[in-house]
């Protein structure tokens, strides 16, 4: 019995002191002319409410991101995310590359990749059927686009 309590003693200091080891929580500027254009506005609701926290420079930190390990967890998933595709970063990126994105997108919308285990703490941003289906629409739209711009 006397471990045990020793045990549990330890693991509540090592939570307490894990509360004072703060990732960066920090959102970079947004510049609008970057983001997804306005002739992508379907595709701009979907993204603004299941995409934008890990994707986007506009995270909105659950409550729970305050909170260590979750925290941690968290802010690796949001810079991970932003590596993989920032959708206020668009325009930065090449048409080709673009492309290729849309399709990882839809193709991770339809197994259910994303949004991930990320649903657990906010719900509200799993996929609906039609929102995978407006995910896949950008990318076969921004294929017959660029099908019709080759020569």
């Amino acid at each position: 019995m006397r471990r045990v309590k020793q045990a549990v003693f330890v693991l509540a200091v090592a939570v307490v002191v894990a509360q004072f080891i703060r990732p960066d929580r920090t959102n970079p500027p947004i510049d609008p002319t970057r983001a997804l254009p306005a002739q992508m506005a379907a595709l701009r609701a979907v993204v603004d409410r299941s995409c934008r926290d890990c994707h986007t420079n506009a995270t909105v930190w659950p409550p729970a991101a305050q909170v260590a390990p979750l925290s941690w967890l968290m802010a690796r998933g949001v810079s991970e995310g932003r590596k993989a595709v920032n959708f206020s970063e668009w325009a930065a990126y090449a048409a080709d590359i673009q492309r290729t994105l849309l399709a990882a997108s839809c193709d991770d919308a339809r197994s259910g990749t994303m949004p991930g285990p990320y649903t657990l703490v906010r719900p509200e941003t799993q996929l609906s059927p039609q929102d995978v289906e407006t995910i896949c629409a950008a990318a076969r739209q921004a294929e017959v686009g660029a099908v019709r711009v080759a020569p």
